[in-house]
């Protein structure tokens, strides 16, 4: 259902809806003294073989004087481990423009409807851990972290979030609105194995960069980030999404996300070789199958993580058994991060050593 304004807009009638409601909490907090916040999340950049860039993310909210300093929460509550809905009350700021500097570079940028900025910029930093600064216009600013991956780079895992990382059980709408806005921060957990097992396999392969995929809001990147710390994770850039309508539909496809957000890394690292680590709760297998048949040369291994019988019941059943249709490339399915080490060292991709010492710990 779409709808077509006086003024020659064509959208869909839930997107401006949205937009009227996100331009209305905006004026409200703004008349009560709020002001604009940029809440940073981790990048990613390559040295690259065409000129060096790097992608931005962050968003642009609106809160109280004093609730945020650098972009993140100062209340001791919030820093420590907060009831998930208030990561969804603070009002966006559609379109605020937010200026960064990269060493000696400006660029002015605009946040999109939802007030979220991805932008990619031509800038030489060097392969490693940057900083780069965001400041808004009335002069709020923060640092945010980026990753930059150097080009001689072959290998890196790219990896979901829930139940992969944490136990969350997402695909049924009331255990995600459970884990999304009322469980504490402190009240998830981690996935059995899964930190040491990712932190063997990058020990192994210096440099090599984890990038974590999820059909999570952007509203949940900042705690998601404390719980990947938390529970001694790889740091990595997050790749969320903006919940609610689009400019075509009601919904956003989660997993439409995952393809797109697959296919732009292809695109970028044209000579790097994934790990793919998901689980079989729903659509994992089905979209890295589907990224492996396109790009059977990107992918060193697609690994899934046996929910527990219980675990498949509340994420909707198992997927069905798909490594049949990727000869070219090698699967893992095993329950926890333990069973997966040995797995891979079996596919040569870390050392057995590696799993005797995860057996002497």
């Amino acid at each position: 259902m779409s709808h077509i304004s006086t003024d020659g807009d064509v959208r869909h009638v839930a997107s401006r809806i949205e937009d009227g409601v996100h331009r209305w909490r905006a004026r409200r907090a703004l008349a009560s003294g709020h002001e604009t916040v940029i809440l940073p999340y981790v990048g990613y950049g390559s040295t690259g073989p065409n000129g060096s860039w790097i992608r931005v993310l962050a968003r642009v909210v609106l809160a109280r004087p004093g609730a945020f300093e650098a972009g993140q929460h100062q209340a001791q509550v919030i820093a420590d481990g907060i009831r998930g809905f208030r990561n969804f009350i603070s009002p966006i700021l559609p379109g605020g423009k937010v200026r960064i500097d990269v060493g000696n570079q400006h660029f002015e940028v605009e946040a999109d409807r939802g007030g979220v900025i991805d932008v990619k910029l031509m800038v030489d930093l060097p392969a490693g851990w940057n900083e780069i600064r965001l400041q808004a216009h009335d002069g709020d600013d923060a640092q945010a972290k980026i990753l930059v991956i150097d080009q001689a780079q072959k290998f890196g895992v790219i990896s979901d979030v829930d139940d992969t990382v944490v136990v969350t059980a997402l695909p049924r709408p009331l255990l995600a609105a459970w884990n999304s806005f009322v469980l504490s921060e402190h009240a998830r957990v981690a996935t059995p194995g899964m930190a040491v097992m990712l932190q063997k396999v990058l020990l192994e392969h210096p440099g090599s960069p984890t990038i974590y995929l999820s059909t999570g809001a952007w509203n949940v990147a900042q705690t998601l980030q404390r719980f990947i710390s938390r529970n001694l994770f790889p740091r990595g850039p997050l790749l969320l999404t903006d919940w609610g309508p689009t400019d075509r539909s009601w919904f956003r496809s989660g997993m439409q996300h995952k393809v797109d957000q697959l296919r732009r890394l292809a695109e970028e690292f044209p000579d790097m070789s994934w790990v793919l680590i998901g689980d079989d709760g729903q659509h994992d297998p089905a979209i890295y199958a589907e990224f492996a048949r396109r790009y059977p040369e990107l992918v060193r291994a697609i690994v899934i993580r046996q929910l527990t019988p219980s675990e498949a019941v509340l994420a909707g059943g198992r997927s069905h058994e798909l490594r049949r249709t990727t000869p070219e490339v090698p699967w893992v399915y095993e329950p926890d991060g333990a069973r997966i080490l040995k797995q891979l060292a079996k596919l040569g991709i870390v050392s057995t050593e590696s799993v005797n010492l995860l057996k002497d710990d």
